[in-house]
């Protein structure tokens, strides 16, 4: 049995990794996903048995997290082989910026997969109707090391806030909701493609209506200063229980990320496979109905595409430019 690390060093010989091959030895990876209550875990599980189902000798993990800065860490430190992430996060990795200063991450996008919409979730009765209304307010900044909680942080400095200005909890989504059902939470950051579970779960509970707070009024003043990574969106009516209105938000976009030093012939191995079963990552999260020939542009990519993937999109006519 070959590890992680000689996984990724492996070459092509004999074709071993091939998907219509027989790979000599078991190769056992992880991908880096999220936490359990946001669209990466079950995402990301599902990548996992797909490439452990349909390629020969390969043993597929994946592995929760914090979420995206956490998911490039462990790329950098060769402890995951694949993982979600933004590409905000993904940009500030790869130029050692913020949480990755002095330590970049080397990483390439096989593909763009689904945007992220940045929810910022209160509820009736809470005196929060535009942001600027949390100062003093119980507010869960999102999981630590998380992407979430790096727009939350971007966010606060937007609106002149500084953490001292709120009663601040790092908390997953899951929590985050359990805490507000508790009373003891007014609001929560969590970057995700609705629907995102944990925010289903709060609007669906009985005696509670959810708000969605629009911001993506921020979208102009965050692209001057931390790059052309974010764009206007909108949650759309009905994407929760009892959300009747469409909600502007900030768009992220979501990628798939490798080492750069993948050879090519497994991230292709990698793209090929996901992209073929794409019906079956739609039926876990449909989020993924967003994986399309389209989508798969520079633009919605902060760091390049691996030649892997490069070569896979060129054989289906798809160009990146």
């Amino acid at each position: 049995m070959i590890n992680r690390r000689q996984f990724i060093a492996a070459g092509s010989a004999a074709g071993a990794f091939g998907l219509a091959g027989t790979a000599s030895a078991q190769a056992q990876f992880s991908i880096a996903t999220g936490t359990t209550g946001g669209v990466y875990y079950p995402l990301g599980g599902a990548m996992a048995n797909l490439l452990s189902k349909k390629v020969s000798g390969w043993a597929v993990t994946a592995e929760a997290t914090a979420g995206s800065v956490a998911n490039m860490h462990m790329i950098r430190d060769g402890k995951a082989e694949i993982a979600l992430t933004q590409c905000d996060t993904a940009y500030d990795a790869i130029k050692g910026f913020d949480k990755f200063k002095d330590k970049p991450v080397e990483s390439r996008t096989l593909c763009v997969i689904y945007p992220n919409l940045v929810h910022f979730v209160t509820m009736e009765g809470t005196g929060i109707n535009k942001l600027s209304d949390i100062k003093g307010k119980r507010i869960s900044t999102s999981a630590p090391v998380s992407g979430s909680e790096v727009m939350a942080l971007r966010m606060l400095d937007e609106l002149g806030l500084k953490l001292g200005d709120i009663k601040r909890e790092r908390l997953a989504p899951a929590e985050s909701t359990n805490a507000m059902k508790d009373g003891k939470l007014d609001g929560y950051f969590f970057n995700g493609g609705p629907p995102v579970a944990a925010i289903t779960d709060l609007a669906a509970t009985q005696g509670i209506k959810i708000k969605l707070i629009p911001n993506a009024d921020m979208v102009p003043d965050l692209v001057k200063k931390f790059g052309p990574v974010f764009a206007k969106s909108q949650i759309n009516p009905k994407a929760y229980p009892n959300q009747d209105a469409a909600v502007p938000v900030i768009a992220i976009w979501n990628i798939l990320v490798v080492p750069a030093s993948m050879k090519d012939d497994q991230a292709y191995t990698i793209l090929k496979t996901l992209w073929d079963a794409q019906a079956d990552l739609v039926a876990t999260h449909k989020a993924a109905i967003d994986m399309t020939p389209e989508n798969q542009k520079e633009a919605n990519s902060s760091v390049p595409f691996h030649p892997g993937a490069v070569k896979f999109f060129a054989e289906k006519g798809i160009k990146l430019s």
